[in-house]
């Protein structure tokens, strides 16, 4: 039973949640401006996740998760655009959306995951840029600078139902994942590359795997991403929401998926519920944002880690 009590806990959490936000929708205890954050809450919880996976668990800086999204987004709206029925147009949109940001993920990753740190970060962020550029020449089938308008909007909070099914699945795919044997591997070389490479990990090609299914579910949210608002600028995919992303991982702690959802959540709340503050509203978000890191990093963090690293060893009760 206790093999299974963390799954257990994970359904009745998650089928709360939806409970609680289908309840406050249908009731009409939530006004325009908070039902209009319910996706976008959703989509940037996939998008840290998907991160959390290349910084968190590879252990490398990679700052065009943005190009990822971008790639998905325009081409699931070019499925949702096609004129199928919804039912059909989104599942679909949301598959070819994250297989064409995955084929792009293997085709950058495979040269520039031969990079580590500093080097590595500096050509995604400039491989982001190369992407908004080629979004911007590419008017007619893009929109160009004046952007891609008219993309039916079948992932509202009306859809919730589907959003949230597949950012459980994202969630479910990256907890099981780091848990298996190529989990530990990339893990591993994250931990140590010299000895993780000693030992006959391939590392390239796990750093490959790691890179390719994170730029896959960065499209996924691409699209929703796209259902949602409508129309799509090359500017909403800049350098500024690929840090944004990476924001919400480091927020969340490294390596650390429940963290990276609560960050997601409250870096996406938090903005609009302070927008009544008009112009302090910046300065105690950026509080916020600074007295979560120093909690982060302080003694009782670690203690409370420690304990429960413990706790799950068996060694306290």
């Amino acid at each position: 039973m206790k093999k299974y009590g963390k799954q257990i806990i994970g359904c009745v959490a998650a089928a709360a949640v939806y409970a609680a936000v289908m309840i406050l929708v249908n009731g009409g205890f939530l006004s325009r401006q908070m039902m209009s954050l319910i996706i976008p809450v959703c989509m940037n919880i996939i998008l840290a996740v998907s991160l959390c996976m290349v910084v968190g668990f590879l252990g490398e800086l990679s700052l065009g998760h943005a190009a990822f999204m971008s790639i998905g987004a325009y081409s699931g709206a070019l499925i949702l655009k096609s004129g199928l029925p919804t039912v059909a147009a989104l599942p679909l949109a949301v598959l070819v959306g994250g297989v064409c940001a995955a084929l792009l993920g293997l085709l950058v990753g495979i040269p520039v995951l031969r990079l580590r740190g500093d080097y590595l970060a500096i050509t995604t962020l400039g491989f982001g840029e190369i992407i908004k550029s080629v979004f911007n020449a590419a008017t007619p089938v893009t929109g160009g600078a004046g952007g891609l308008k008219k993309i039916p909007p079948v992932t509202t909070y009306r859809n919730f139902t589907f959003v949230y099914i597949l950012m459980l699945l994202v969630i479910l795919l990256v907890s099981n994942l780091v848990k298996s044997r190529h989990g530990r591997a990339i893990c591993a070389i994250r931990d140590n590359y010299i000895a993780a490479e000693a030992i006959g990990i391939k590392v390239s090609f796990f750093k490959t795997m790691a890179f390719v299914i994170a730029a896959f579910m960065a499209g996924m949210a691409g699209v929703v991403y796209a259902g949602n608002i409508g129309i799509l600028k090359p500017v909403n995919f800049d350098y500024n929401t690929s840090i944004e992303i990476l924001v919400m991982v480091v927020l969340g702690g490294m390596g650390n998926i429940t963290g990276s959802i609560i960050a997601a959540f409250l870096l996406t709340v938090l903005p609009e519920m302070l927008r009544g503050l008009s112009n302090y509203r910046m300065l105690v978000y950026a509080i916020a944002l600074i007295a979560m890191m120093l909690f982060n990093n302080s003694p009782l963090k670690r203690m409370l880690v420690e304990k429960h690293n413990m706790r799950q060893a068996g060694k306290i009760e």
